[in-house]
């Protein structure tokens, strides 16, 4: 288990370094282009999810996402005992990854975001959204072809940054470690709890709508 939680703790703050790094830079670049700025975010994103879901998913399955860790949970396939230590280890991984990225760009370690524009029904019914279709690529691919998983999983959330209006968090630890950046990326601290929310309801319905698609996951 200690191995485990290690892998979930650095390839979630590995995460949050590609999400919240990229950004900075990809705002510094972009001489105020919004549009080229986010996709140097998504672009990176999706490259170090396919590096860290590669590398340590042998190790804890990769999961760097409560989210994920409590479908899994709810289908009987990740023990109940290990997801709680599972989410812990997300969300100090989740911030641990912020905070090294604020010092690679030599910005104040400990920031509040005061982005506002994140909340909204159309965001919220976003995060459903995304959070459903990041478990669909999930599971579809476990179901057919696992060794694909990464490449599903990089892909899918470049993708998702440009087509939901929320920029596809869909993710409850990298939610809550994004308030605390008040870079590109961030969302303020008074948002976070909406989108996690929906996050959930996302899982509630791949919960039950993927056993009707993938006869073979139940």
């Amino acid at each position: 288990m200690k191995q485990k939680l290690i892998a979930e703790t650095l390839g979630t703050a590995f995460l949050l370094i590609g999400v919240i790094g990229s950004g900075i830079m990809g705002e510094t670049l972009s001489d105020g282009n919004t549009a080229i700025a986010l996709l140097a975010n998504a672009i990176a994103t999706g490259c170090i999810l396919y590096g860290i879901i590669t590398c340590l998913g042998p190790v804890s399955g990769a999961h760097f996402n409560p989210a994920v860790t409590l479908f899994f949970a709810l289908r009987g396939e990740h023990a109940w005992s290990a997801f709680l230590p599972y989410v812990i280890a997300q969300v100090v991984g989740a911030l641990l990854g912020v905070w090294a990225a604020h010092v690679m760009f030599d910005m104040p370690i400990l920031q509040v975001s005061d982005t506002m524009h994140r909340t909204g029904f159309a965001q919220w019914s976003s995060e459903i959204i995304a959070t459903f279709g990041l478990l669909f690529v999930i599971v579809g691919g476990v179901v057919h072809k696992p060794d694909t998983v990464p490449p599903l999983v990089g892909l899918y959330i470049t993708g998702a940054y440009w087509f939901t209006s929320s920029t596809s968090f869909a993710n409850p630890a990298v939610t809550f470690a994004r308030g605390w950046s008040d870079t590109f990326t961030g969302i303020a601290p008074q948002h976070i709890g909406m989108f996690v929310v929906m996050q959930l309801i996302g899982v509630g319905v791949a919960y039950l709508v993927l056993p009707l698609v993938f006869s073979k996951a139940d």
